[in-house]
């Protein structure tokens, strides 16, 4: 297995991509809207085609994060995402227009303690906001299998806390280091290899069924765009499995409508990553808000990463 900086680009750039073509439906309930076909920007923040929302500012805060500290860093984490949300660093727009409830209040604990773990344990707060983010992990330690399902673990905890999020985080970082080193899908997805990675620890059970592929025998409305993280990831895998090129998944996981641009942007780190930068459509990278600056981060990625 060899990574590849096509890959690696593609699995940020991805990101970005399905979150800014899921924002045209964004809080709509499936069925309700025409399907999305393209890369049209409008809903409910009104953004210009190729800007996107909190997905991609909060993922670009952990990759630069990961840069400057040459590392994982909780409190540089959440002291960028608490710029974010005051200052609109990282934003499409220059300023915070979307944010989780769960993620302001681990920001504002943080405020408060200078703490870097900040995010609630309860399962009643097992929302999407931190797997939305993940791919800077699993690209910076794309080597390391295990760093990256330890520090993906770590990098929920800063806002999401619960037990669900934290294994979500793992699990899921497991599949992108996969689709980084050139597995197939298949590969992928039945995760052979995620026993020694995991080092044998046991996953919350919504998540080990995931992980025994929940995904593969259902179908909308069952499988949902949700905040919640287990529906969230469970979409993501769908789309992902029933497609064969990037915008086909891309445009399955948008159209399961609600938390629309999180269901893409989970959906895009893994399909990136799988089918590089190159297998997504140029037209959507050319309109993507910061599109260099997001190239330039995937780029640094890769070669600085940990060996």
């Amino acid at each position: 297995m060899e990574l590849t900086l096509d890959r690696h680009i593609g699995c940020l750039i991805g990101l970005a991509a399905g979150d800014a073509l899921g924002t045209t439906v964004e809080f709509q309930p499936p069925g309700s809207f025409p399907p999305v076909a393209d890369m049209t920007g409008g809903g409910v923040f009104a953004l210009q085609p190729g800007e996107w929302t909190d997905d991609t500012s909060m993922a670009l805060c952990l990759a630069d994060s990961l840069l400057a500290e040459k590392g994982f860093n909780a409190i540089d984490q959440m002291q960028r995402y608490e710029k974010w949300m005051r200052q609109g660093y990282r934003s499409s727009t220059g300023v915070c227009f979307d944010i989780g409830n769960a993620t302001r209040e681990a920001i504002l604990r943080h405020v408060r303690t200078g703490e870097g773990y900040c995010g609630s344990e309860s399962p009643f707060s097992a929302g999407n906001g931190s797997i939305m983010r993940l791919a800077p992990i699993p690209m910076y330690y794309a080597e390391q299998p295990a760093s990256a399902i330890h520090y993906a673990a770590a990098s929920s905890k800063t806002t999401h806390a619960a037990a669900e999020c934290v294994d979500a985080c793992k699990l899921f970082a497991a599949y992108i280091v996969s689709a980084l080193q050139g597995c197939t899908k298949e590969e992928i997805l039945e995760g052979a290899r995620y026993d020694a990675w995991l080092e044998g620890a046991a996953l919350t059970p919504k998540i080990e069924e995931i992980r025994q592929g929940s995904y593969r025998n259902s179908e909308p409305p069952e499988i949902q765009g949700s905040g919640y993280v287990v529906k969230s990831l469970e979409a993501a895998l769908w789309a992902f499995s029933k497609a064969s090129t990037f915008e086909e998944g891309a445009l399955l996981a948008v159209n399961l409508g609600d938390d629309a641009d999180t269901t893409g942007a989970v959906y895009g780190q893994l399909a990136g990553a799988y089918y590089g930068c190159s297998g997504i459509p140029e037209r959507w990278i050319n309109k993507l808000a910061m599109k260099d600056a997001i190239i330039g981060l995937g780029m640094d990625l890769f070669h600085t990463r940990i060996r």
